[in-house]
């Protein structure tokens, strides 16, 4: 598993925008980007650092990805037929460590990591712990049920800051979700705008 080495709130800072959509995040109080030099007055940025942006926004929202993964899924999403960026969220959103976060079975992107590296999941009543796993439309996903009395399950459960796509199909009672179909860009929710074609322009050069 990857380790997140980086502070969480920098990333955050660094964008401008507060990217997991957290009510603790720095943003909301400061939207100067962090260091000494964080107030300096920025200039005209050029295509190459709007992509770059881009690529490290999506890549920061899925728990910081390594870049060898995140290649790897630019590499499958233009191999398959249709539009490359949303292949490449249809293949971010199918990581087993999203589609517990999506299904609020814990409260962050870096939990359900954490999460399911730890054994707490099963797929199709098999235990999964690797957490960039591959999830097919139509798969159980489900917590073991000596997992689902931990304290971060029922309070995630309960969170009222975010919903459940309409992708997923979740039971909350019985602690299992079903992804119903690949989603759409339009129908993944983001707190900010993500720009896939600009990853995708990004690792195109």
């Amino acid at each position: 598993m990857s380790k997140r080495i980086e502070a969480k709130h920098k990333l955050d800072r660094r964008m401008g925008q507060n990217i997991w959509g957290r009510p603790k995040s720095p943003v909301n109080r400061r939207e100067y980007g962090p260091g000494q030099h964080g107030q300096r007055r920025k200039g005209k940025m050029s295509d190459f650092g709007t992509q770059l942006r881009a690529k490290q926004k999506l890549k920061g929202y899925y728990g910081n990805i390594t870049e060898k993964q995140f290649r790897r899924y630019y590499a499958e999403a233009i191999r398959l037929r249709g539009d490359s960026g949303e292949n490449l969220i249809g293949l971010l959103e199918r990581r087993l460590d999203a589609v517990v976060y999506r299904s609020k079975f814990v409260a962050t992107p870096f939990a359900a990591r954490q999460f399911v590296n730890h054994g707490h999941v099963k797929v199709n009543g098999r235990r999964v712990n690797i957490p960039s796993f591959q999830v097919k439309p139509g798969d159980l996903i489900e917590i073991k049920e000596a997992s689902r009395q931990l304290e971060i399950v029922i309070v995630a459960s309960q969170l009222a800051e975010r919903d459940v796509p309409d992708y997923i199909e979740v039971d909350h009672a019985k602690m299992t979700a079903r992804v119903t179909r690949i989603p759409a860009l339009n129908e993944v929710p983001y707190p900010v705008q993500m720009e896939p074609n600009l990853v995708i322009e990004f690792y195109s050069r």
